[in-house]
């Protein structure tokens, strides 16, 4: 009979060691990968804005959750590769920060949710099967830039009242640039302005489209080209503005806030924030594919007072009134 009690007593002893171990093992910390084509230097911002959203929803980086941050450096042909990278690493979500990323994730893999930050029209790039439906394994957030490039184009009417030809810098391969610019020909059409299109593919076709443009005699530039080439090539962008003496509205408003002129764009700093919200409700359970497409919310025109003045232009007061921000 003591045998017997000291074989259960031993016994009763290891399960109780057993259990502690047991409840000490560690809980698996999501990992959530954020793919760009950008320097992480000019992503910088975007990036903060997105963990922002994170430790809004109770998130702290490095103990409930981790982030892989993996960049192109403005090399967008690296991105496959980035995107394969990330797969291997059996990451839990891949955040992209536009169409060019979206496609390298997408065909790297179709299971792992990813959550897209700014897509300017997913459903025709193929992304999703509808905003209110997705039905794959990507959701996240679109925005309104090609219905926005008619504004834009307004507003440098108002800007320079005798505007008669606008040079619009494009990147034809970007997803959205051709409905953008359909958009843009048909203001131009209604402003009565002539419209010069000019194909930027490369950080090099930069400094030819701003030859071209003065050739051509444009009295300002549309710029709609695709932020993993010219996010790198800003200081440049503004040299040759300020060079052509040619006004120039960007689709960006990180532009302005570095030099720029001006700009009408969504807040994508906004859109970033809330990108972690679906991130959230992924690493809750629910799929990407039942989580609808949220549209921008937030809207910004921009003005730089001190861009105006290195190349000799007034804004008229009826355009600064209508600014969310000068910048003096």
């Amino acid at each position: 009979m003591s045998k017997k009690v000291i074989c259960l007593a031993l016994s009763a002893v290891l399960f109780a060691l057993c259990l502690p171990a047991e409840a000490q093992q560690p809980t698996k910390i999501p990992r959530i990968a954020k793919l760009i084509g950008a320097p992480p230097s000019a992503d910088l911002a975007r990036t903060e804005a997105f963990r922002q959203g994170l430790r809004e929803l109770g998130y702290v980086e490095g103990k409930n959750i981790i982030i892989e941050l993996r960049s192109a450096e403005g090399k967008l042909d690296r991105l496959p590769a980035l995107a394969a990278e990330l797969v291997r690493l059996k990451v839990d979500v891949i955040v992209t920060a536009g169409p060019i990323p979206t496609r390298a994730a997408k065909e790297a893999t179709t299971t792992i949710p990813i959550v897209m930050t700014n897509d300017p029209d997913p459903v025709a790039t193929g992304f999703v099967a509808s905003l209110a439906r997705p039905g794959g394994n990507i959701t996240g957030l679109s925005t309104l830039a090609p219905e926005l490039s008619g504004k834009r184009l307004e507003l440098l009417k108002e800007t320079v009242p005798k505007l008669s030809r606008v040079a619009a810098f494009g990147t034809s391969t970007f997803p959205g640039n051709a409905q953008s610019l359909k958009e843009v020909e048909l203001a131009a059409k209604a402003f009565k302005v002539q419209l010069q299109y000019l194909d930027v593919l490369d950080p090099k076709d930069i400094e030819t489209a701003f030859r071209a443009a003065s050739k051509g005699r444009a009295d300002a530039v549309l710029f709609m080209v695709a932020g993993g080439i010219a996010q790198a090539h800003q200081t440049e962008i503004f040299e040759l503005a300020v060079k052509s003496r040619l006004p120039v509205i960007y689709s960006d408003t990180r532009y302005v806030d570095a030099g720029g002129l001006m700009s009408y764009a969504t807040n994508i700093f906004d859109l970033d924030r809330r990108a972690a919200t679906f991130v959230d409700k992924i690493l809750k359970g629910r799929t990407p594919a039942d989580l609808p497409v949220e549209q921008p919310m937030k809207f910004e025109f921009i003005i730089n007072l001190k861009a105006a003045k290195a190349i000799g232009l007034t804004i008229p007061p009826n355009v600064l009134v209508r600014a969310d921000r000068v910048i003096r």
